[in-house]
């Protein structure tokens, strides 16, 4: 090996592809021009694939337009009924925790009647034994 292969090796096999194809292209470009043909009709030539890669150009930004539309929409749509699905879910969770509460409450409400019931006989029965004991 030479000092410049050394200096600067070669990374992979895709630098030489990269050559192959851009030696390629230049050849190819090269017989265009080159060819036995006359000016006009080499412009011509020129003329038609140009005007082909508009066409195809247009199209391709057309159909990627519409698929861009179709898909906003879709997400839209979506968007939209998620939202309302939440809406809903929440409306019904709200409901069902004002219920739960409310049922929390009363079990409060009866407990804390029960307790006091329950107290105030305990201290009637307090009071009866202490009336027993000193009378």
């Amino acid at each position: 090996m030479n000092k410049a292969e050394t200096e600067c090796p070669v990374q992979s096999g895709s630098t030489f592809t990269k050559g192959l194809i851009i030696g390629g292209l230049l050849g190819a470009a090269a017989a265009l021009l080159y060819a036995p043909k006359p000016g006009r009709e080499l412009r011509s030539d020129l003329a038609e694939k140009v005007s082909t890669v508009t066409d195809k150009s247009k199209e391709i930004a057309t159909t990627v337009g519409e698929k861009t539309t179709d898909l906003a929409k879709s997400v839209t749509n979506q968007t939209a009924d998620l939202a309302k699905t939440v809406g809903s879910s929440a409306g019904e969770i709200m409901s069902s925790v004002k219920q739960a509460s409310a049922n929390v409450a009363d079990d409060v409400k009866q407990a804390s009647a029960n307790i006091t019931r329950d107290a105030k006989k305990a201290s009637d029965d307090v009071a009866d034994d202490v009336k027993k004991n000193i009378g």
